[in-house]
């Protein structure tokens, strides 16, 4: 299997794991375990997402996108407002 993430936590991890298994991607999530041994102390690295040699390329992309999605820092909590909701 080949490293296709490398998550900042476990949340991340399963975001893209998931990402993956809906477009027909087998996956499995590597370390998962390792931060709460760790307690409260951050660390970052451990967590990582792996596939298949073979399906590197087409998950690369797929986690990719959801990375960039993560990156995006909301310019306020008004971004986060469902309209349906009505004002605030």
């Amino acid at each position: 299997m080949q490293i296709v993430y490398r998550a900042q936590n476990i949340i991340d991890a399963n975001l893209v794991s998931n990402a993956l298994e809906q477009a027909g991607i087998p996956c499995h999530i590597g370390g998962q375990y390792l931060t709460g041994a760790l307690g409260e102390l951050p660390v970052s690295g451990l967590v990582t997402v792996m596939v298949a040699k073979i399906d590197l390329e087409r998950a690369q992309a797929i986690a990719d996108e959801i990375d960039a999605a993560l990156r995006i820092e909301p310019e306020s909590a008004a971004d986060f407002l469902d309209p349906a909701f009505g004002t605030r």
